[in-house]
């Protein structure tokens, strides 16, 4: 009977309650660490081996501190005051987490993903993880001095309109992180990519994307940078998207009188022979215009990269030339006939 009024005492109950939740915490942190990381051990990535790393002390301290509003509430010295303090505890510990899976999401899938795309986005991470760890704290605050009944309307305002002279005094310097953000997320282009900006504008190879600004080396072997607001909002001609492969188009014009047939074939056999050109899409020569003192045509070829596009359409050229002469096609020149009248 002594025993059982033993168990019937507050305090005792109080203990076992809080040893229950000890001990339902350390089932959970089995569970996570024996049978989840089995699971987690059979996939590819370290990411959910980390998450599940830093979730099992997460749960475990929550749990326990769970239990101590319990147990304080059940031997009645729970105040007004310990409540607010074990629910400011708990926030901080929620916030505390979430940073530590931002700044996880950010090291695993950000730097991988800046590795395997080129796309210069490692530039952005440091700024969005400092950006993310001061708007989860100043939430934690929030929640802290709602926990504490303070009135956060003042602060709330003080923030928008801290946010909005900020917003003015950046104005440019956000215009082109939004506008590299934007680069980057479109994958409007890459490094290493060849580029054309406006009409006729620059154009180049991009050298490096950071997060204000774009380079671009030149044909001249020099280096624009153009910050990345004016990027985003500029015509851009992409010419290795969506492959690196490329149309080569030559116009050229024959003298009245000749066989278009005969044109056509000579030159597709000529072209044919070019170095680099490819036999699918095959070379063909289109008659498109009678003009003024001509017969004008092109001829189109393709070559596998965009980088060899600009030698074989000399090299194409130059037969184009050759062959028209070897045939006896004549290549006109500007004339004009005059009538006197006596």
């Amino acid at each position: 009977m002594e025993l059982i009024e033993i168990f019937k005492n507050q305090y005792v109950e109080a203990a076992i309650i809080f040893l229950l939740f000890v001990v339902i915490g350390k089932i959970i942190a089995v569970v996570l660490r024996k049978y989840l990381k089995k699971i987690t051990d059979r996939t590819k990535t370290k990411f959910d081996d980390i998450l599940l790393e830093k979730t099992e002390p997460f749960l475990t301290y929550v749990i326990i501190l769970v239990g101590v509003k319990v147990v304080l509430l059940h031997i009645g010295i729970m105040t007004l005051l310990l409540s607010r303090i074990i629910n400011s505890f708990i926030t901080i510990l929620a916030v505390y987490f979430a940073i530590i899976i931002i700044e996880m999401f950010i090291n695993f899938w950000g730097i991988n993903w800046a590795k395997r795309t080129k796309s210069g986005v490692d530039a952005m991470l440091p700024l969005v993880h400092q950006l993310s760890k001061v708007v989860l704290i100043i939430t934690c605050l929030m929640f802290i001095l709602n926990i504490w009944d303070k009135d956060i309307t003042g602060l709330l305002a003080g923030v928008g309109i801290a946010g909005i002279v900020l917003g003015f005094a950046l104005k440019d310097s956000l215009s082109n992180i939004f506008g590299g953000i934007s680069i980057i997320l479109d994958k409007t282009y890459r490094v290493g990519d060849r580029i054309k900006i406006g009409d006729p504008g620059e154009s180049g190879i991009v050298y490096d994307i950071s997060l204000r600004s774009t380079r671009i080396k030149t044909w001249d072997n020099d280096v624009i940078i153009i910050p990345n607001g004016m990027m985003a909002n500029s015509k851009i001609q992409n010419y290795v998207q969506p492959s690196i492969r490329s149309r080569g188009v030559i116009d050229f014009c024959v003298a009245y009188g000749s066989d278009v047939d005969k044109v056509k074939k000579v030159i597709v056999e000529a072209i044919k022979k070019v170095e680099n050109v490819l036999d699918e899409p095959a070379p063909s020569v289109y008659f498109s215009k009678m003009n003024d003192f001509s017969l004008d045509f092109n001829a189109k070829f393709w070559v596998d990269d965009i980088a060899k596009r600009y030698e074989t359409q000399e090299n194409a050229t130059i037969i184009i030339y050759k062959t028209l002469k070897k045939e006896g096609i004549s290549i006109p020149f500007p004339t004009r006939t005059v009538y006197l009248k006596k």
